[in-house]
């Protein structure tokens, strides 16, 4: 499933509990001996890899109250989340079966769950 967003600015989308947006890499198109791969051989792989470009808050955790005396004013309790590995920037090597395509500024995107990621890459250097 293709989705085709109509935005301008990619800084104003909001990445939901362990959602990450990942900018796929440009695959391999040729093999260690030579052969050119179409481009529905390298859309097949069952693992690709891409660059994070947004990640979500966390997993969020359940409340920590304690009710042992009911006739108290409740306060507004802020969600708290249990933040993910990933950051911006890393380069993740996911499932591709667990990945939603989107087409942003006809620039292709995958929104995938935190728990589809096998690895990550982190170059602390890269953006210094």
């Amino acid at each position: 499933m293709q989705l085709s967003l109509n935005q301008t600015d990619i800084d104003k989308f909001l990445m939901v509990g362990d959602k990450v947006l990942i900018k796929p890499k440009n695959p391999q198109a040729q093999t260690k001996t030579g052969l050119y791969l179409p481009p529905t051989v390298q859309q097949g792989e069952k693992i690709q890899s891409g660059y994070i470009i947004k990640t979500g808050p966390g997993y969020p955790l359940p409340s920590q109250t304690e009710e042992h005396e009911v006739w108290k004013k409740k306060k507004e309790e802020e969600v708290q989340y249990l933040p993910l590995q990933a950051h911006e920037g890393d380069l993740a090597v996911y499932l591709q079966n667990a990945a939603y395509e989107i087409q942003f500024n006809e620039e292709t995107y995958v929104i995938i769950p935190h728990s589809a990621i096998l690895m990550l890459i982190r170059d602390e250097g890269l953006f210094e």
